[in-house]
């Protein structure tokens, strides 16, 4: 009788073991540093790659998924080989910075009209911020381009 139960008791683990060993195997890949990255330093394809971790992980901490949502970022801190990389521990590249000289571009109907500024804000590429000429001291808004300038206008 005792061997019976012993055998019905060992061919219940084995179901179970059977249903959880996919669970633990099943995993999420993410993005991780190939080397350490310092603060400053700018995130590529070639200075991360993609690692196998528990699927819970990205559900448990707030981690970048996507590797190629990463190109081009900075990292705000010190990023470890092989750990994943926290969503706060990187940002966009700043191609405006609050204080310092930058160019507007107002254009229309073939107008083009470019002067210096200082931006009230920090800013990237598709961001809204508020601007002071430096001549009239006039506080209009304008849109961050990719290469730096802020277009005002249409």
């Amino acid at each position: 009788m005792i061997a019976f139960i012993t055998r019905i008791a060992l061919g219940v683990c084995l179901s179970v073991a059977a249903m959880v060993a996919p669970a633990l195997a099943a995993g999420i890949d993410l993005p991780t540093p190939k080397v350490t990255i310092h603060p400053g330093d700018e995130l590529s394809m070639d200075n991360v790659i993609i690692r196998r971790f528990p699927a819970q992980t990205a559900q448990q901490f707030a981690v970048m998924t996507d590797r190629y949502g990463l190109n081009g970022m900075v990292a705000r801190r010190t990023l470890f080989p092989g750990k994943p990389i926290p969503v706060t521990a990187v940002e966009a590249r700043l191609l405006v910075r609050r204080g310092e000289p930058a160019r507007l571009v107002f254009q229309e109907k073939g107008l083009t009209i470019i002067m210096q500024v200082e931006p009230m804000q920090n800013g990237t590429a598709g961001k809204v911020v508020r601007v002071r000429n430096i001549d009239s001291g006039l506080v209009v808004t304008g849109v961050v381009q990719q290469d730096g300038t802020i277009r005002a206008g249409n």
